[in-house]
């Protein structure tokens, strides 16, 4: 019963190791293929590196190739990184020249756009600039003046009509009393002559 017991802990353990074994191993063919000198990050292939390397003591002995490569690939890409940053600032500065030329822009369209108000809400008047609520109360004025003045025409037309009305009616009465008195005259006149002619025949007669 107790080599029993101890066979069957002993296979366990032996199933647990072969186990165990196995993980590590996919673990480390996993982080073989991750892992490389030639591609990936910089910090895959420094970790590369370390785990390639032997121990001795407190040391990793390093092989110099691959620390010539590491060197190299890190030159690569500190080289790239700089390229890129020089490119970005290409990039900033040009966006900043545009940010430049769009604000000079923007102040000369709000200037235009001021003088266009401005110019909207102006009237120009024989040459003088003013706004418009001032221009329409001299329009307004100048409007009500000469109608002002129209009616004052228009009474003064129609006065002066009824006065010549009454001075033509005057004239026709004066010139109808004139007629009236000439006629008169003339038969005065007429009435005389006929006395004069009747007394002269007398007067030939008496002879």
């Amino acid at each position: 019963m107790h080599s029993l017991k101890t066979l069957t802990l002993t296979l366990v353990s032996c199933l647990f190791f072969i186990v165990v074994n196995a993980q590590q191993k996919t673990t480390e063919e996993e982080e073989d293929d991750t892992l490389s000198l030639t591609k990936g990050t910089i910090d895959n292939q420094f970790e590369y590196v370390i785990q390639k390397s032997y121990n001795y003591q407190d040391y990793k002995n390093v092989k110099k190739d691959w620390l010539y490569q590491l060197k190299a690939h890190t030159l690569d890409s500190l080289k790239a990184i700089q390229n890129d940053l020089k490119t970005t600032q290409n990039i900033v500065d040009s966006l900043a020249q545009e940010i430049t030329t769009l604000k000079s822009n923007l102040s000369e369209t709000k200037t235009t756009l001021a003088e266009t108000n401005e110019e909207k809400d102006n009237m120009a008047l024989f040459g003088l600039q003013m706004s418009k609520s001032n221009y329409n109360v001299l329009m307004w004025s100048i409007i009500g003046v000469l109608l002002v003045l129209l009616l004052f025409f228009i009474y003064k037309f129609k006065n002066s009509n009824s006065v010549t009305r009454e001075a033509k009616k005057s004239l026709l009465e004066t010139e109808e009393e004139f007629e009236e008195h000439r006629r008169t005259a003339l038969e005065r006149e007429q009435k005389v002559r006929r006395q004069l002619q009747d007394e002269i025949n007398k007067q030939k007669t008496i002879k």
